[in-house]
């Protein structure tokens, strides 16, 4: 698969042109002659989520787009065919469904949350479930459990590859303990890896408080050369420590804080609101 080092064009919802960080984001991107472009017929600010999985330069796969936390708001669910064929793209579609932002991508293989599991019920034997999935994205999928507050049950929220044998996750000591003690059988168990990245419980003032993506660093954007890191700048932020291990671990890519904590209070952060892909 085309994994994120490897792209070289970002795309945005048209929404997310309206809301004040996205004018700093659109800096930083020009800054560092990064192509970008919006998305039209989009129904919210996100954008992993309903586009298609790139799989080789001119192969992509559109997983099915119903997620269960929309059932009840399917006002804000985008329409992926529609969406695809405004901008010309023609991937192979799976009935599978799958949102883009459960899928963390490496070359040949991809970590899921067990949210698949709850999102496909028409699939009673789930080793045929996983097995399609790594059929249509040449992949071996490995298998990490959900954060079970998370509405969206997203893995990009949680860990991301550093290379083939290496994951960058939430600190495992300020997680949850039922999370950070399964992870670690994980980690035993498939030979991975593991880089703690600071993580920070913010309580946030907000009303809709429980959405609230603050102090989850790991859910940055990287295209080609460049990272772009949020940061949140609130009490008890760990912003300097999580920005000095990311620019430990990459010491030759351009490197970008951005503030969007009025988007993380929506549920989302960078690797949310973008789809980048090797054009």
């Amino acid at each position: 698969m085309i994994i994120d080092s490897q792209t070289n064009i970002v795309y945005f919802s048209k929404l997310l042109k309206a809301w004040k960080s996205f004018q700093e984001i659109e800096l930083i991107l020009k800054k560092n002659y990064i192509i970008s472009n919006v998305i039209e017929d989009t129904k919210d600010i996100w954008a992993r989520d309903y586009m298609p999985v790139q799989v080789d330069t001119n192969k992509f796969i559109q997983f099915r787009y119903e997620p269960s936390y929309l059932a009840k708001d399917l006002y804000l669910q985008s329409n992926p065919q529609a969406v695809c064929k405004s901008h010309g793209f023609t991937p192979v579609y799976s009935y599978i469904n799958l949102d883009g932002g459960n899928i963390v991508k490496w070359s040949d293989r991809v970590i899921l949350t067990d949210r698949i599991f709850s999102e496909n019920p028409q699939y009673t034997d789930r080793k045929q479930l996983i097995s399609e999935i790594e059929k249509k994205l040449n992949a071996e999928v490995f298998l990490i459990p959900q954060i079970k507050s998370d509405f969206t049950g997203h893995a990009d929220g949680l860990v991301r590859f550093y290379d083939e044998k290496t994951i960058i996750g939430n600190n495992l000591n300020d997680e949850y303990k039922y999370w950070g003690n399964a992870m670690k059988k994980i980690i035993k168990q498939y030979g991975f890896k593991y880089i703690d990245m600071p993580v920070f419980n913010y309580k946030a003032p907000y009303k809709n408080k429980s959405l609230s993506a603050i102090g989850c660093y790991v859910n940055y954007l990287e295209i080609g050369n460049l990272i772009v890191f949020p940061v949140f700048e609130l009490e008890g932020n760990k912003d300097e420590e999580a920005f000095d291990l990311i620019s430990s671990l990459y010491p030759n890519k351009f490197i970008e804080r951005i503030n969007i904590t009025d988007i993380a209070i929506e549920g989302g952060l960078m690797n949310c609101i973008s789809w980048n892909i090797k054009a």
